[in-house]
């Protein structure tokens, strides 16, 4: 699949780190280091502006490492970016450690994962089918 891509950042263009990785990296784009704080969110510019095709996403997810770490993760995760959007791709960390981190230009802070989806049409009934779950929620179906 062909992305267009426009890459206004002094980074790489993202790039897979192994033939199956499912999420190329997107890096920092910034003029000076960012400190973030304990508990702070910030957004961070990658200077990357792309086109989906239709019935495509992007979808912006943390990096494990990062988040295993140094407690780095991508706070509405995961973020999506729509097929209509070209406005700069963004990505909203949060700091959940209690230590400073510093993000330099060119570090790696996310993955972008191009997916399909659908839209839905809505059908509003009266009554939805039972299932042996039924209203259960979060935790109904046990701990393991």
């Amino acid at each position: 699949m062909l992305i267009k891509i426009i890459n206004t950042s002094n980074n790489p263009t993202p790039q897979y780190q192994t033939q199956l990785s499912a999420g190329a990296d997107l890096r920092a784009f910034l003029s000076a280091p960012l400190l973030l704080q304990p508990l702070q969110r910030v957004l961070v510019p990658t200077g990357l502006f792309i086109e989906l095709p239709t019935g495509y996403e992007a979808q912006i997810r943390p990096r494990s490492g990062l988040a295993l770490t140094y407690g780095i993760t991508v706070l509405n995760s995961p973020g999506t970016i729509d097929a209509d959007y070209r406005g700069e791709l963004k990505v909203l960390l949060i700091n959940l450690s209690d230590e400073v981190f510093t993000i330099q230009n060119g570090d790696r802070i996310a993955q972008i994962i191009i997916a399909t989806h659908e839209q839905a049409q809505w059908l509003e009934v009266k009554q939805l089918s039972t299932t042996e779950r039924g209203a259960g929620g979060y935790g109904s179906t046990g701990k393991v």
